[in-house]
């Protein structure tokens, strides 16, 4: 096991600058998910790490050692890739086996690493078998014991569950969970599914563009984004943004207002704001309380009416025709062409500076309301 730290890390292709300058520390046996939208550099991060790509500036050090003019096999990373890369004509236990084999490894050790290995993943049984005889599930439960064999200071995954279907796809994420608690060792998981990094990670690190824009742990990101992208990508569904500006500053509160809509008062101070700043309002769609029809809030529509069972979603439209998406809670009665009003719960709204796209710190009241339509107390509206 070991740390990692990218110093000023630098990657081009030519004149194509794709990563400008990566600093990054991960300690000792963290789970880190790296995430973002395709293109954004998550990938070529992990295969600079690797080995498999050059670094054309910059130092990657593991367990305090600067590893960059070394080459893949011997940096003491193992990676599973998205597609399984098992020999077709092997079984189980020899494409376990053969990387070790090449090495010339004694074959006692090579025995007890393959059944070890098999025992930690529940593949016993398949041993034997070919991977055309194999569920996709299980050829991924290989290729991830095909890394742990090597005993590697550092597991590196590039998007292994994109090619299983999406109940598999949690199956395995929870084994994959479980593994790095049995085993403990630094484990760096690459995903553009925000899902995976939320519910896998230690910490989670945000790329757009081959640059970082947030690390933090999962929560943190979810509840303090650094800024209006960050914000959209952490979270499922993803955050609801209305632009405005700031209609007024009080004592104690602001004063938002947006296109044909009522201002809407929030409670901060501190926030550095003045009246006419261009901002952004952020709210999620769980964030979102039904006000009674008589009740202060914003007037919208529901195009659509999603019912989960436990929980419902009101896809909405503004006057002006934007959309607005809101969680209910429980089986919802409102129905296509339902008007209704919504108001922001207390303290649980985000603001963004409209030109630079930063979220703006304020301070303000956090105070827990009830769910049940038209109840509002604890919202300053």
């Amino acid at each position: 096991m070991a740390d990692l730290a990218l110093s000023n890390l630098k990657k081009s292709y030519g004149m194509v600058n794709v990563m400008p300058d990566i600093n990054l520390q991960i300690e000792d046996g963290e789970f880190v998910v790296f995430v973002g939208p395709s293109g954004c550099g998550k990938s070529t991060l992990l295969r600079l790490i690797a080995g498999l790509e050059d670094a054309t500036d910059g130092d990657i050090r593991i367990g305090g050692e600067s590893v960059v003019n070394v080459p893949a096999a011997d940096r003491g990373v193992a990676m599973v890739f998205q597609s399984y890369a098992l020999y077709p004509h092997m079984t189980v236990r020899q494409n376990l086996s053969f990387g070790l084999e090449n090495i010339r490894m004694d074959k006692a050790e090579i025995g007890r690493r393959v059944t070890e290995a098999a025992r930690l993943l529940q593949i016993e049984q398949l041993l034997d078998r070919r991977p055309r005889q194999l569920s996709g599930g299980q050829r991924q439960r290989v290729a991830i014991g095909r890394a742990i064999t090597r005993d590697p200071k550092i597991f590196l995954f590039d998007e292994p569950l994109s090619n299983l279907d999406a109940e598999l796809r949690v199956l395995m994420r929870i084994e994959i969970t479980r593994l790095h608690e049995r085993l403990g060792n630094t484990m760096i998981y690459v995903t553009h599914d925000q899902i995976e990094a939320m519910t896998m990670a230690d910490k989670i690190v945000v790329l757009r563009g081959g640059r970082i824009e947030q690390v933090g742990a999962p929560l943190d990101l979810y509840n303090r984004p650094c800024n209006r992208f960050v914000a959209g990508f952490i979270g499922s569904p993803r955050m609801n943004f209305v632009d405005g500006k700031i209609e007024a500053v009080e004592a104690d509160h602001i004063v938002f207002g947006a296109s044909e809509l009522p201002g809407l008062r929030l409670p901060a101070t501190n926030s550095g704001l003045t009246a006419g700043d261009a901002v952004t309002l952020g709210v999620r769609p769980e964030d979102f309380v039904l006000a009674t029809e008589d009740a202060q809030g914003w007037p919208v529509q529901v195009s659509m009416t999603e019912q989960y069972g436990a929980s419902s979603y009101l896809h909405c439209q503004f006057p002006d025709g934007s959309p607005l998406l809101v969680h209910e809670q429980g089986q919802s009665a409102e129905g296509r062409g339902a008007a209704i009003k919504v108001v922001p719960r207390a303290g649980h709204w985000h603001l963004f500076r409209t030109d630079s796209e930063l979220a703006i710190e304020t301070v303000g009241r956090r105070t827990l309301v009830s769910m049940k339509r038209g109840a509002v107390e604890g919202l300053e509206v």
